[in-house]
């Protein structure tokens, strides 16, 4: 078998990638994230009409919106509007719910302990890290600076 280069694996990939109608695919993502969005609204109006503050309301709209996010993935409902959507999905907390959801039930065959209890967070793990991380130190800012 010949040996290829850089530059003919590039050429050989890219004769056998099919091509993307990125458009359409924008148009997608744009879509489910828009109506994703509005339903969150949806939520946070419907939970003020039922007496809650915009606070409150806000609150438990993002706790709706996750478990939505993680019941969808539980049932294999949330992959297939991700095929459909892409990047329309990623709607933060919706997307940050699948992130937690999906390797739990990849690995839940090895265990609750070592299967799903440590994967779990090997995609969002960083990202909670960082986040503390960020928010400490910016804390620590404000307390020197005095603000």
């Amino acid at each position: 078998m010949k040996q290829m280069t850089n530059k003919d694996y590039a050429e050989y990939v890219k004769k056998k990638s099919p091509d993307s109608p990125l458009a359409l695919d924008m148009l997608k993502a744009f879509l489910v994230g828009g109506l994703i969005c509005c339903a969150g609204q949806g939520l946070i109006d419907a939970f003020m009409s039922a007496g809650l503050d915009r606070e409150a309301a806000g609150t438990a709209e993002s706790i709706s919106l996750i478990f939505l996010g993680a019941l969808l993935t539980g049932i294999g409902i949330f992959d297939k509007i991700a095929k459909f959507a892409g990047a329309g999905t990623l709607v933060p907390i919706t997307g940050f719910a699948n992130s937690i959801v999906s390797p739990a039930l990849e690995f839940k065959s090895e265990g609750y302990i070592t299967g799903t209890a440590v994967k779990m967070f090997t995609v969002a793990g960083p990202v909670i890290v960082f986040g503390v991380v960020a928010s400490v130190l910016y804390g620590v800012m404000l307390v020197l600076v005095g603000a």
